[in-house]
């Protein structure tokens, strides 16, 4: 679990240009306590001298207009709990700013849509002999990074909310109740502001990982809009471009992924809602230091935002150690898992005969997905959880067996109901799972059925039979 839960305090990696900051508005108070990084991330690594650098641009008089006019918009936001507003805005000047490489956002061209076009087209036909589900595509694009932001905010929206509801709650709840009337401007202020931080906060953590991700469903889950099977050609470029692997293998291959991942959305109904059922479960845990939060209310300066920065910085937002935590974060992390292992196992069934480089592209986004790489970052810098797929060899080794033992539709078929599904024990033991003895569902499901369609009028006759007597019933 992360170290730094939600996130407040800037991923490491980040270049420090805080001192901009300091040059543009030499009036600018209140440095983090002990220089420590802005907990807010604003700005790519701001320091703690101007936690607005970013958000006001270069802080150039050309700009001030703009910048107050956004620091109005952030006071004054009465929206939920995070500025979703404001996250598009910072996603989208992250992104026009460029990956640290140097590498700039473009429009997709046509021949680069083709050929993603194909290259998914291509590996659902392929996909079509390894798995016994249907294509879940409707449609394939190439998005450029700007327009990955667009498509996926709605999910991380779903994700991240009830996190910062969690935290918005607590920030209102910390007076006594016949006080709350009389301070109600005052917790309306650091409920905006909140918003406004959860929002810069989120814009840039998405817009960084718009630099990094090469599709729809890179974290494991689906963040793109059902059914649009999606590759960024820029980022895939940059995936292989070390690789010393022919450019179209490497496009072919995260298409496989790609429409793999599609397919197993597309016709397990119940997963989407698992998996984010599973993260909302984790921030009904989270636990809030409510005497660091009374000090600072009682103690807030509206001209010194900073102070709300250092206290929540000092650790005021806490996962608590409950066995029910402990049991969303394992419920959790065996769901990615499992996904993540049936994707790898069918891919390189799939590939394995097609694509010299299979083996090596395979053991590169296995490394990366284990390591947790920029998704990871991502969401620990959110929500505190680091989804990363633990197990993920070990899944894949299991729904290889299962494919030996069961084929295709039996490996499949486990995937109808989430308690079908092999448990974190099952991964330890996988041998014991894929021979135990399989239950026969087909009764029950007879029974469904004939409930499902309700009680039948009998015919004359039929009438009476039903007691054994072959008349009426006394």
């Amino acid at each position: 679990m992360s170290d730094t839960p939600f996130g407040f305090g800037l991923p490491p990696e980040e270049p420090e240009n805080g001192d901009e900051g300091k040059k543009k508005d030499p009036t600018e108070g209140g440095q983090s306590a002990g220089g420590m990084g802005n907990p807010f991330g604003f700005g790519p690594g701001a320091g703690g001298d101007n936690p607005f650098a970013a958000m006001f641009g270069s802080m150039n008089p050309n700009d001030l207009g703009a910048a107050f006019q956004q620091l109005g918009q952030m006071l004054s936001y009465e929206g939920g709990p995070v500025n979703w507003d404001m996250a598009k805005q910072i996603a989208r000047q992250t992104v026009s700013q460029g990956t640290p490489d140097g590498t700039k956002d473009a429009s997709v061209g046509p021949s680069e849509r083709t050929s993603v076009d194909e290259a998914l087209r291509l590996a659902d036909l392929w996909l079509d002999g390894v798995t016994s589900m249907p294509s879940g595509s409707v449609s394939t694009v190439a998005w450029s990074r700007a327009e990955w932001v667009e498509a996926t905010l709605p999910a991380w929206q779903q994700l991240v909310d009830p996190v910062a509801e969690r935290v918005g709650l607590a920030m209102g709840d910390v007076l006594p109740e016949e006080m709350q009337a009389m301070a109600g401007p005052l917790i309306g202020m650091m409920r905006s502001m909140g918003g406004a931080m959860f929002g810069q906060q989120i814009g840039q953590a998405v817009g960084t990982l718009a630099g990094e991700v090469v599709g729809s469903t890179d974290i494991g889950l689906p963040l793109g809009p059902a059914g649009k099977a999606a590759l960024l050609p820029l980022n895939v470029e940059r995936f292989g471009k070390d690789l010393s692997v022919p450019q179209d293998e490497v496009r072919l291959y995260l298409a496989l992924r790609e429409a793999a991942h599609q397919r197993l959305f597309a016709h397990v109904p119940w997963l989407r809602s698992h998996l984010f059922g599973a993260v909302e479960a984790y921030a009904r845990g989270i636990k809030v230091d409510t005497s660091k939060l009374e000090d600072v209310v009682g103690q807030f300066d509206p001209s010194q935002p900073e102070q709300l920065q250092d206290a929540l910085q000092q650790g005021m937002f806490q996962p608590e150690d409950t066995p029910e935590q402990k049991a969303s974060l394992a419920r959790l992390e065996t769901a990615l898992a499992l996904v993540e292992g049936w994707v790898d196992a069918v891919v390189h069934e799939a590939a394995k005969s097609r694509l010299t480089s299979s083996d090596a592209l395979r053991e590169t986004m296995r490394r990366r997905r284990a390591s947790g790489g920029p998704a990871e970052q991502t969401f620990a810098t959110l929500i505190g959880l680091q989804l990363r797929p633990r197990r993920l060899r070990d899944a894949s080794r299991l729904w290889a067996s299962l494919t030996d033992a069961r084929g295709l539709e039996g490996r499949d078929a486990l995937w109808a109901h989430p308690d079908m599904l092999p448990t974190a024990h099952d991964l330890d033991d996988p041998d014991g799972f894929v021979h135990h003895e399989q239950a026969d569902f087909s009764e029950l499901d007879k029974m469904l059925g004939e409930a499902a369609k309700g009680p039948q009028k009998p015919s004359k006759g039929d009438e009476g039979k039903e007691d054994g007597k072959g008349g009426p019933e006394q």
